[in-house]
């Protein structure tokens, strides 16, 4: 799947419109977030991977990746409370849950959720697009900080500082879409400041890079790395919810 061309030319204030829509309401935005759906499933990605979670997944974005696969997310949503919210996970009886979105640190009271699930006796991750800092996140929270290669067209927009913020459960991803975004990539693993313990994964963009090919460079070069596929996609295709 990759990004349609009405989303890639959004203007930045576009894209920022639905949660803008929030305040022009008078809502509390540190109590009230603007969700685009709650489900269960299998985690597909990090080293989570096969492991039933609960999935938040928020509304909104300022990046236009080009491979983005969740689209449908940049302006749906329902205003929740975060105190619903923890009522509604809880209900699920899933211990593993995961805030994604769209990005999920656009919105104050993603932080707030965050320690209130950890609270509960969560394990908490957060999956975020490397393009907003993480100052203030849970330190119990899994971090899954993604690094925008140059084949996503937002390699600049990486806030660089949140590497130094990671923890040894932390992760960090990069989506490879062809063989500059692996030198890239290779690079970041051997020149960035990446905290011991800190799990480094490598995953195929689709379309984009043969997974095989990607596979085979990271045993080539013998990176201490991660290769992954979106475990997900693999049992049930491209489609929300899952």
């Amino acid at each position: 799947m990759t990004l349609s061309k009405a989303a890639r030319e959004e203007s930045p204030e576009a894209r920022l419109t639905p949660l803008k829509a929030l305040t022009r309401k008078g809502l509390d935005p540190s109590a009230v977030l603007l969700v685009h759906e709650v489900y269960a499933s299998i985690q597909g990605e990090s080293t989570w991977a096969g492991v039933p979670c609960v999935f938040v997944r928020t509304t909104g974005c300022h990046l236009r990746c080009g491979y983005c696969d969740t689209e449908h997310a940049f302006h749906d949503g329902r205003e929740r409370t975060v105190d619903d919210l923890l009522v509604q996970v809880a209900g699920f009886g899933v211990p593993l849950v995961e805030i994604t979105g769209g990005e999920p640190l656009l919105q104050r009271a993603t932080r707030p959720l965050l320690r209130f699930l950890c609270d509960a006796g969560h394990t908490v991750l957060l999956e975020t697009s490397g393009g907003v800092s993480t100052e203030g996140v849970d330190p119990r929270v899994h971090v899954i900080l993604d690094v925008k290669t140059p084949g996503s067209g937002e390699v600049g927009r990486n806030v660089w500082s949140n590497l130094d913020r990671l923890r040894p459960h932390d992760e960090v991803k990069l989506v490879i879409c062809d063989e500059r975004d692996y030198e890239f990539a290779r690079e970041v693993v051997a020149s960035r400041r990446i905290p011991q313990g800190v799990t480094v994964l490598f995953s195929p963009a689709k379309p984009g890079v043969d997974p095989a090919r990607l596979a085979e460079w990271i045993v080539r070069d013998r990176l201490p790395v991660r290769f992954q596929v979106q475990l997900h996609k693999v049992l049930w295709g491209e489609r929300a919810g899952v």
